[in-house]
């Protein structure tokens, strides 16, 4: 109980400290997003390395957030999402699965199978 508390924690501190960071950086900088982003992956430097194994981490989590929904029209647009906001989206979903599912890691990873 108090471990599934815990992690329920952390998904929330985690979903607020990156809503507000980017928050902060997209009325500092604007919303160019992809732009800086895929320049920087194209520069092949160690920031763009970085990049690159952020953006496959992105696509393991919308290849995963799909499976475990089973590859629906609903899947497909998680996975989209999932894709496009990470932990923004990420950490909210896992909060919501670790409630539905009573904090069962099990149904949390591969759902009703």
């Amino acid at each position: 109980m108090i471990m599934k508390r815990f992690a329920q924690l952390v998904l929330i501190l985690q979903f607020v400290s990156i809503s507000v960071y980017t928050g902060y950086v997209a009325l500092k900088y604007g919303t160019d997003l992809f732009n800086v982003f895929f320049s920087e992956m194209l520069s092949l430097t160690w920031t763009g390395q970085f990049h690159f194994d952020f953006w496959n981490y992105l696509v393991l989590t919308a290849v995963w957030v799909a499976w475990r929904e089973k590859f629906t029209l609903k899947a497909i647009v998680l996975a989209v999402v999932a894709h496009i906001f990470g932990l923004m989206f990420l950490a909210p979903y896992l909060l919501f699965l670790s409630f539905k599912t009573n904090g069962n890691v099990k149904e949390i990873l591969v759902g009703d199978r």
